[in-house]
């Protein structure tokens, strides 16, 4: 049978919503991708590698194709904990846990780590899900407090006044991206961790776009820094080349986790194909040491071509100002075979809409060079 008709107070709602949409030109629709990919988390170009394929189809012929329950009923298989483990290695974290999304991890993990009386100190550009996760943890009690983008000073101050009038027994929570997503720059983790160590804070980094690309053996950029946060996340679906994610920490943190992230506990399982095909990335990765290198080499010459200063990362954007520009230097960049989207508030602030650029080991260095030359083009 086909849905219900909506309402008409729900019909007047969503019309008035969809035309507030078009008439600021913030319409979102979802394009099939064309052209070449500058625009993909694929920074090691795994996403196609036939080992990962393989191993998703062993998975699939072995485990089946779901998981068929959450992962404390029957959701578990072999290569769930296979995973696990080897991510805590490569870490270097007594434990890890699985989650079915970078989203899903963030948003859920803040709430089972705070309750009513701690307070939570995020950068003021952290992800999204790292932005939810503050707005549940609100609900129960926990204070948020924002500290200026990679400000360790204002950090600094807004600890201690916290803590100055603090109840007895609140904890504090500081959480950060490791390289933030929109603008590749990169947090100071050592600087973040010695301030948590001052304030007695738990620190926690998102390293969604650093694992597996950045620091020795790809273990991300708190390895490259030489720091140890107390709980490090990381994605399965960019550098390696899979879906997923994970937490990795002490395993009196990661226990708890267990029993109490929601997200965790009230999701099935993430599929066997998708876990092998994730170890595979994983081992793959530390065994092909050149993609790491040849994206991140890519990246600095995109960055010296465009007159930016260098950052560790693979993401290079475009800063542009108003969305009218960011959007038909897009399209026009589409016009000519280069898949570059724009990015418009709400997910970057006002009056920075830019393109944002990524580069990959799947990349050509006459690709690069040719985007490049078109960008000076158009800009």
């Amino acid at each position: 049978m086909p849905a219900a008709p909506l309402p008409d107070a729900w019909s007047r709602r969503l019309a008035a919503l969809d035309r507030a949409r078009k008439e600021t030109g913030r319409d979102r629709r979802i394009a099939e991708p064309s052209g070449l990919d500058f625009c993909s988390n694929d920074y090691l170009g795994l996403r196609r590698d036939p080992r990962l394929a393989e191993a998703a189809a062993w998975a699939a012929r072995n485990h089946g194709t779901g998981a068929g329950a959450a992962r404390l009923l029957r959701g578990t298989t072999p290569i769930h904990a296979e995973l696990e483990a080897e991510l805590a290695a490569w870490k270097g974290a007594e434990a890890c846990l699985l989650f079915n999304t970078g989203y899903q991890a963030n948003a859920t993990l803040l709430p089972s780590l705070v309750r009513k009386g701690d307070a939570i100190f995020s950068d003021a550009l952290n992800h999204a899900s790292l932005v939810d996760g503050c707005r549940m943890a609100k609900v129960g009690g926990t204070s948020v407090h924002i500290y200026a983008h990679l400000d360790l000073a204002d950090l600094d101050r807004q600890l201690a006044a916290w803590r100055a009038t603090a109840p007895e027994g609140s904890l504090a929570l500081v959480i950060t991206d490791a390289i933030f997503s929109m603008d590749g720059d990169a947090a100071d983790l050592p600087g973040l961790q010695g301030l948590c160590d001052r304030h007695g804070a738990l620190l926690l980094a998102d390293e969604a776009h650093a694992s597996g690309l950045l620091g020795p053996d790809g273990a991300g950029l708190a390895a490259l820094q030489g720091a140890s946060p107390h709980l490090r996340m990381g994605t399965l679906g960019k550098a390696l080349g899979s879906a997923g994610a994970f937490v990795c920490g002490e395993a009196p943190l990661i226990r708890h986790l267990l029993n109490t992230a929601r997200g965790f506990i009230f999701s099935t399982a993430l599929p066997p194909p998708v876990v092998a095909a994730a170890l595979e990335g994983l081992r793959v990765s530390r065994a092909e040491p050149w993609r790491r290198a040849r994206a991140l080499t890519l990246a600095g010459r995109l960055r010296r071509a465009l007159g930016q200063p260098d950052q560790p990362s693979a993401i290079v954007p475009v800063l542009l100002g108003a969305e009218t520009d960011a959007v038909r230097i897009a399209e026009a960049l589409q016009a000519r075979g280069f898949d570059v989207r724009a990015v418009r508030p709400p997910t970057v602030p006002e009056g920075t809409s830019r393109l944002r650029l990524t580069t990959g080991a799947h990349q050509q260095d006459k690709d690069v060079d040719a985007l490049i030359t078109t960008l000076k083009e158009l800009l």
